[in-house]
């Protein structure tokens, strides 16, 4: 990574700050990790697809793993679980190697179900908008394979999407600047939380995380 990356968060953080803002800031500015049954679950599914044979083909497919992607326009870096380059020589793009065209389909594995919450479209999203400036072509849909029903849902690249990882995007990095854990904000999705010993929800005043960022800044 070039030194002027050196203050890029991990793209991988999105989907944190996206479930919890608060979630985000104990894992990544405090560095607070508790395991339970979903992320030990989520690992183990990782496990899998980041092998080590990280590029193969299957006919008019090239599969690669565990892809290092970065955005100068979101100030991420991370690894994205699996990328599927389909052929395409009209809206496809040179791989090496390889002749023809090919399009990239970025994959995210997520453990669980599918859910209401768009915390794993907006990491899908973030990958793709890494893909997009990589090798600069518009992207209109990723996957999520999601281990429970073992299926995967097509997610459709809005702009409405698009606009909502960029500003959490912002806000993440107004967190990191200064340098606090946001608040407790406690809902249903505490349930599924392995750091609610850590964070103690029920402390949580009714206050979101912009009045926060927008008091403290």
């Amino acid at each position: 990574m070039n030194m002027d990356r050196e203050d890029y968060l991990q793209l991988s953080g999105i989907q944190h700050y996206a479930f919890c803002p608060r979630q985000w800031a104990l894992i990544y500015l405090e560095g607070q990790w508790e395991e339970n049954v979903l992320t030990y679950g989520g690992q183990k599914l990782h496990r899998n697809v980041n092998r080590s044979e990280f590029t193969e083909s299957r006919g008019e497919m090239i599969i690669s793993r565990s892809v290092p992607v970065f955005s100068d326009r979101l100030r991420f870096y991370g690894i994205a679980d699996m990328v599927e380059f389909i052929g395409d020589d009209v809206n496809g793009v040179t791989v090496v190697n390889k002749p023809g065209l090919w399009r990239p389909l970025p994959v995210e594995y997520k453990y669980g179900q599918s859910k209401r919450s768009s915390c794993d479209r907006v990491q899908l999203c973030a990958q793709a908008m890494c893909l997009e400036e990589t090798f600069n072509i518009d992207l209109d849909e990723g996957h999520i394979f999601y281990g429970r029903p073992r299926r995967r849902e097509v997610v459709h690249l809005s702009e409405g999407l698009r606009q909502e990882t960029m500003q959490l995007a912002e806000e993440m990095y107004k967190c990191q600047s200064l340098g606090m854990t946001p608040p407790p904000m406690y809902g249903k999705h505490c349930e599924r939380c392995s750091l609610v010993e850590a964070c103690v929800p029920s402390l949580a005043k009714r206050q979101t995380v912009s009045q926060y960022l927008d008091r403290m800044l």
